[in-house]
């Protein structure tokens, strides 16, 4: 039998990417492949890219230049690039760094092997399509070994909102949600392998409207229905979603935060500004009252849900005022938690176009400090309030202290405690003392 082929792979970016890295790897898995830890051992060397950060595509061409050293050690190991950037820069890619052998799109990874194929004839190989065929059905099936407690899992992806600032439209296409019945069935094959919480994806997931199967009743499910029949799902104990857009928090997936016991009391709901002008100016057509409006609903249904949210200061054009109504939002919401961003261009989007209303670099700077300011601040706020409270934690890995478990709680705080646990166990906990990014408890007998 001949030896396993090395694969490495490098993720970037969200939680999609995650999965998605993960679905790679299975996809080449039947081409021989095994994954590594490094890239100094890998056969094929995959970076698997993401187009929201800063200087995105730059920081690619940058870690292709630290790859050289392999192709220079080694002229057959194979380097591709996958994800978003590849699917923005395409040929361009090839051009600036020729020692590149593949290209694919996140639209194309289930044609992996044959790229592969390709590339191991010494032919270069790009696939940057958005294909009519399901990806997920056109991967080979799961291999079954265990997994970690908590898994992820892709619902829905592109995203049609347009806001001036993103790219996701242009890299990851159109909003496309997967049919009920192939989710339902790589949940419970995720359960089966020890998985007891899983976080359902996509760019815009709560916009998910599946197709259902007759044998489920047929028609057109939301995300709160899938939600209620994977809470049915025997040994799944938690359900997550994210992310999500504020125009999209229908009334029965608000309700579901209220009466569906497995969904967990947090949610990532970004609003990104708090001006009303600059909203406008980002195409996110909703207002700063209309997303404090949602989030009273959802409070009213789930009182004690910790929530999240994404900011962009210094977006074209926002003046101290702008900035000024993002804070005063921020004070008002009072959030568990929130990531917040320098603005920064991305070429072919409308806000790319305003090079005229930049904001400077130090101003824009010094807002962005103010503001994870006020954000640490009301983090450790939440986390202190946690401290005298039980929660349910499940306990996910081994932690660095002899004898010390490390698991999440329902508002996805990292909780550690001493004491005699299993990995996927669920346990109660009370809360004794607040760290800087995670709690300290015990167990209640």
């Amino acid at each position: 039998m001949a030896d396993p082929k090395k694969l490495f792979i490098k993720t970037y970016g969200c939680q999609m990417n995650v999965y998605d890295s993960e679905r790679m790897a299975e996809s080449l898995g039947g081409s021989g492949y095994i994954e590594v830890s490094g890239p100094e051992e890998a056969d094929m060397i995959l970076l698997n890219t993401c187009h929201i950060r800063e200087k995105a595509a730059e920081k690619v061409y940058s870690e292709l230049g630290r790859l050289k050293e392999y192709k220079i050690a080694n002229p057959n190991v194979k380097i591709g690039v996958a994800g978003c950037v590849a699917q923005a820069e395409g040929e361009e890619i090839m051009r600036r760094q020729p020692m590149v052998d593949l290209v694919v799109g996140p639209q194309s990874y289930h044609r992996l092997p044959e790229l592969e194929a390709k590339a191991g004839n010494g032919v270069k190989a790009l696939d940057t399509d958005f294909p009519e065929e399901d990806k997920f059905e056109m991967l080979k099936a799961r291999p079954k070994a265990k997994r970690a407690p908590a898994a992820f899992l892709t619902v829905q992806e592109g995203c049609d909102k347009f806001c001036a600032f993103c790219v996701v439209p242009y890299t990851r296409g159109a909003e496309s949600s997967r049919p009920v019945d192939r989710i339902l069935r790589e949940a419970e094959d995720l359960v089966k392998r020890g998985v007891r919480e899983i976080t359902l994806l996509g760019q815009n997931v709560n916009a998910y409207h599946g197709i259902a199967s007759d044998a489920d009743g047929g028609g057109t499910w939301g995300l709160a229905r899938l939600i209620r029949r994977l809470s049915e799902v025997e040994g799944l104990e938690r359900i997550r979603f994210t992310t999500s857009h504020p125009n999209d928090m229908e009334d029965d997936l608000i309700a579901a935060h209220g009466d569906c016991e497995k969904l967990m009391p947090y949610l990532h709901l970004p609003v990104q500004s708090g001006s009303d002008r600059i909203l406008k100016a980002m195409n996110r057509k909703h207002t700063a009252e209309e997303y404090l409006k949602v989030l009273e609903r959802i409070r009213a249904a789930r009182p004690d849900i910790a929530l999240s949210g994404d900011f962009i200061v210094g977006f074209p054009g926002e003046t101290d005022q702008d900035f000024e109504d993002t804070m005063n939002l921020v004070r008002e919401v009072g959030y568990a938690s929130a990531y917040s961003f320098k603005y920064s261009a991305r070429p072919g989007t409308p806000a790319a176009e305003k090079g005229d209303k930049m904001v400077d670099a130090a101003v824009a700077s010094e807002r962005l400090q103010r503001l994870q300011a006020l954000i640490t601040s009301q983090q450790r706020a939440f986390q202190e309030s946690m401290v005298g409270r039980e929660v349910s934690v499940l306990f996910e890995r081994v932690g660095r202290v002899a004898g010390q478990m490390v698991g999440k709680s329902e508002y996805l705080h990292a909780v550690y405690i001493t004491g005699d646990v299993q990995i996927g166990e669920i346990h109660r906990v009370r809360i004794v003392e607040s760290a800087t990014n995670s709690l300290g408890g015990v167990l209640v007998a």
